[in-house]
Order: C-alpha cells, then structure tokens, then sequence
C-alpha cells in the first residue's frame, strides 16, 4: 500500500530547492511512496524588515515547522541546518544530515574581485553579525551595511545599490545556479563559516520509526560528524543569530579537525583555535573547543554581544 509523505519547507527559492532535492531523493529510493512538499510560513520570512540581532534566534526559522511536525501535520521537515537550534525540541530528532556543498562565505562585487582589493572606506552588506565581526578584523576600515532578505532578493537589493560588495554563503547562491561571474569565495583563514553551513538536515519524530528509517538512506557519515562537532562547539557557548561565533570541521584520516572562533561585534577583538579528536568523539570535541575560547575571555564577548544589540552603520532592508 502507497504511503504519501508530507514534507515541510520554508517557502523561499533556496528552501525549496532543499527540500525538493530531498523529496527527488527520496522518490527514487523510495518509488512506491508518495512526496508532497508543504509550504510553512516562519517568524523569520514574516519579519524582513527587522536586523536578525535585533529579533532573537530561539527557533526564528524553524519553530512554525517543527510545531507541525510534532503535531502530525507533516512527517518531516528540511533545514538547512545553521538555521536548526543546537538542541531539537522534545520529540524531534535529526534523522539525517546530507552531503554537505562548500561551506565558505562568498565574496560578491561588479568592481573588485576580492575584500584584498576593496578600497578604503567601502561598504560591505551583510546581515551576519558573525561576518562583519570577522570582516572587520580583516579590514577595519570597511563599513559594513545590513541587508536582510532572501537569496535572490539580496542579490536583486545589491544590484539596484551603489555597494561595494556584499558577503552571502556559496552554498545557497550556488545551489540556485546565481553564482555565474560572482567573484570568489572566502578562504577560511579570513571568514570562517557559520556552524552547519552548506549542510540541510531533515527532521523527524522520534518515534516514528518509518520515517526515520526511509530518511536515514541520506544521511551522510562524514557531514553528520563535522557539524557534530562544530553544534557541540556553539551549544556549549550557548550562540546563535546574535553573537559572532564561526566553526568549520573536517574529517581526514580517520580524524575530526574542528576551527572555532568568537568575536567581538565591532571586530576587534577574536578568539580562534584549532583542535582536533577522533570522529567518535565529535561532540565532546567542540564543548572542548568552546572551554578553551572560553578560558581565553570568549565568554565576556558573548556577553558583551547579547548587552549590546548591534547596529549597522547603514541599512539595506
């Protein structure tokens, strides 16, 4: 007998892309089931003309959608995973993790090719406290302007101003094929990535064993491990959309390598290692990553970024 799987989804382009790539997926390892794809509005698609510092990050992306899921309004639900908070609500567990795309940060202009050649005084839009922390570290002679929306409205919102450039993350530009001509992406030692970054997760009950067996057909091993580590290592300083905080994993030779860091909002100030551990390990290897930022002062720049909402010098809503 057909079972028909209802899957929910944000609604905008890069969403949907998500959670189509999953339904297709599914559909082919599963073809005697049924896929359908159910649109959910969150606080953070209703709020677009508000910075996301300044609105609070408990569930912003997600809390609508997994509300349906406990509820049995959907059977699972696609993330992508920087938007998941580092502990699922009671009843909801990540089922599976996907391959993850090129976790870098992306560098957008018409006029320079990189943040090396952009003059003095440029401005640079972002909505990313954790990118005009480390965009001011680098360069602190930038101005850094916000910019809220989705992928295509940012990139519209950018070509109809006189910004100098603008950051978003490869993953999503490319995923919706926006990335023809775009000048380069970000080595790690400038920007590193928010934690999860190119990764989408599928959420699931936890007792609904069907679901969790067909989802974990795509789960991918070493993705689930990295961002493991690098949601241990943000749970454990306890940050989100409001702090500057950036991780990237990586699994080699049978080891997790895991870089963290945490900054202050006007840059000035970063803490940043480098640890490394055994892949079974992976969640006790970023709480260890967090203690040693921690034990360097990491904790009075969190509080200091959560006493102090940012503002930026100018604004692109």
């Amino acid at each position: 007998m057909t079972r028909k799987y209802i899957i929910g989804s944000r609604g905008s382009d890069l969403a949907l892309w998500q959670a189509n790539h999953v339904k297709g997926r599914l559909e082919i390892l599963f073809a005697d089931s049924e896929f359908e794809i159910k649109i959910i509005k969150t606080t953070g698609d209703q709020m677009l003309d508000v910075a996301l510092s300044k609105i609070g990050d408990k569930g912003l992306f997600t809390r609508q959608i997994e509300t349906e899921l406990l509820a049995g309004e959907i059977d699972l639900a696609v993330h992508s995973l920087k938007d998941l908070q580092t502990e699922q609500p009671d009843g909801l567990v990540i089922g599976a993790v996907c391959e993850r795309e090129v976790p870098n940060d992306l560098f957008i202009s018409r006029s320079f090719k990189s943040i090396d050649e952009l003059p003095t005084g440029a401005r640079v839009a972002t909505g990313s406290l954790r990118r005009k922390s480390q965009l001011l570290n680098y360069r602190p002679d930038l101005e850094i302007v916000e910019i809220r929306g989705n992928v295509p409205t940012r990139l519209k919102k950018f070509a109809e101003s006189d910004l100098d450039a603008m950051i978003l993350a490869y993953a999503g530009v490319h995923r919706l094929q926006l990335d023809a001509g775009v000048s380069n992406v970000i080595p790690f030692d400038v920007m590193l990535p928010a934690v999860g970054q190119g990764a989408v997760a599928i959420e699931v009950r936890g007792d609904d064993a069907d679901v969790l067996a067909i989802t974990s057909k795509l789960n991918d091993h070493a993705t689930r491990t990295c961002v493991t580590a690098e949601r241990s290592f943000l749970r454990r300083l306890e940050g989100g959309c409001q702090v500057p905080i950036g991780a990237h994993a990586t699994l080699g030779n049978e080891m997790v390598v895991l870089e963290g860091l945490v900054g202050s909002l006007d840059g000035k100030v970063i803490y940043r290692e480098t640890i490394k551990g055994k892949p079974e390990e992976a969640d006790q290897i970023g709480i260890r990553l967090a203690e040693i930022l921690i034990e360097k002062g990491a904790d009075r720049l969190l509080e200091e970024s959560r006493d102090q909402p940012a503002t930026a010098a100018g604004t692109v809503m």
